[in-house]
């Protein structure tokens, strides 16, 4: 066994001269051990936060998605997408096109997303999980056009689930002369019925602005004939999405963008990702603060064994091995106080996730889950006890040294 390590597990569980010695050693483990606490419950609720998000926008985001870079519509009949609807990874390929345009209901108006999609868009997404209301999800029957709004935005409008009269839909005309003296001849004006049903996704972006309607009238009001924003994919379960992934980047080349579901909704995402990142930082100071202690701890313990330096010393200890010795003291005490805070910061968020302790709301259903989220992440615990026993010798290395040298002399 290492010697200097051997010498310092024998002093952090000895007896110590001065009774206060141990009170304060205990303190220190304490206090790092509820940083450490700290820091595993607080990222495994950002953790959860996110993984709830994920899976709001699971239900109606596609796996993939492929847009051109330049510009907003592309030809459907690019030989690079039709290359890519045919790979034998691909279950099922939906054409979008998609635009922002009017919606007038009862004299109410609101700007709004006009999303046409083919048939089997129900077959790509899990869109039939969210919806609400007496009637399927139909796109159009006959020459009649259906329209799927979000929950917020038919009740923005008043329309309620079910709508009785047409949704008046109005997109800017790409071609011609706008006539001043009628300016309405400047917008194309159609009509979306209802099929009996609206979608909630449980997010803003969708519920409030999105409406969901065949692409052949998306492509008639916005005037894209032949032509989709987007191309939507499911792949075959089993398949290697992150390999399929990279071949369909190859296929798509410069041209066009491919973006899992996290990438599409990169802007949610990142903000989370910084909001954990600044917690983390912080929870870090709040760690550092509380290995101060180790400090106080480590110049009594060295102030207590001053006579036991000499008798190391005496057979054959070098200066830098005694050095160690409390190097390695305060090390133990990081890595102990590290694993008793990850252990209870562990049973904290199981119990959390079993029984749901701590609510969001004193109201039942007020909030979309009715306690705190949490999920665990392995790689986070990793880090945690990485920067526990980073922190700790860091804080210790400097006094350790110092109060080390005045002893020795």
């Amino acid at each position: 066994m290492n010697f200097p390590f051997y010498i310092a597990r024998r002093y952090i569980f000895s007896k110590k001269s001065t009774n206060a010695i141990n009170i304060i050693s205990g303190i220190s483990v304490l206090g790092v051990a509820v940083a450490t606490m700290a820091m595993v419950v607080t990222l495994s609720v950002f953790n959860g936060f996110s993984d709830l998000v994920a899976s709001f926008f699971t239900a109606f985001d596609p796996q993939l998605k492929i847009v051109p870079v330049e510009g907003k519509t592309v030809a459907a009949d690019d030989p690079k997408l039709i290359k890519i609807k045919t790979l034998d990874e691909v279950a099922v390929a939906t054409e979008c096109v998609e635009d922002q345009a009017m919606a007038v209901y009862h004299g109410r108006q609101a700007m709004i997303h006009v999303k046409g999609v083919e048939d089997n868009f129900d077959q790509l997404t899990h869109i039939n999980s969210i919806l609400y209301g007496d009637g399927t999800f139909e796109l159009h029957a006959a020459d009649l056009h259906y329209g799927v709004p979000g929950i917020q935005l038919a009740d923005q409008l008043g329309m309620g689930i079910s709508y009785s009269e047409p949704l008046q839909i109005y997109a800017p005309r790409r071609e011609g002369q706008l006539d001043m003296s009628d300016p309405t001849d400047g917008f194309v004006q159609d009509e979306l019925y209802s099929p009996g049903v609206v979608f909630e996704v449980m997010q803003a972006k969708y519920d409030r602005n999105y409406i969901l309607t065949s692409i052949g009238f998306a492509r008639r009001i916005f005037d894209q004939q032949g032509m989709i924003s987007s191309l939507e994919l499911r792949l075959k379960q089993g398949c290697d999405f992150e390999a399929v992934k990279e071949n369909i980047k190859e296929i798509a080349g410069e041209k066009y963008q491919v973006m899992d579901r996290y990438e599409q909704q990169d802007d949610t995402f990142r903000i989370m990702k910084i909001e954990k990142l600044i917690a983390y930082i912080f929870l870090t100071f709040i760690l550092m603060v509380a290995c101060f202690n180790i400090i106080g701890s480590l110049s009594m313990l060295i102030i207590d064994k001053k006579d036991d330096v000499v008798t190391l010393r005496n057979l054959g200890a070098t200066d830098r091995q005694i050095t160690q010795v409390f190097l390695f003291e305060g090390r133990i005490i990081s890595a102990i106080g590290a694993i008793i805070g990850i252990l209870i910061g562990l049973l904290l968020c199981w119990i959390q996730q079993t029984f749901g302790i701590i609510s969001l709301g004193s109201s039942e259903g007020a909030f979309v889950i009715n306690a705190y989220p949490v999920s665990v992440h392995p790689l986070d615990i990793i880090i945690i006890f990485i920067t526990v026993l980073a922190v700790g010798f860091l804080s210790v290395w400097y006094p350790v040294h110092y109060f080390s040298k005045r002893l020795l002399s």
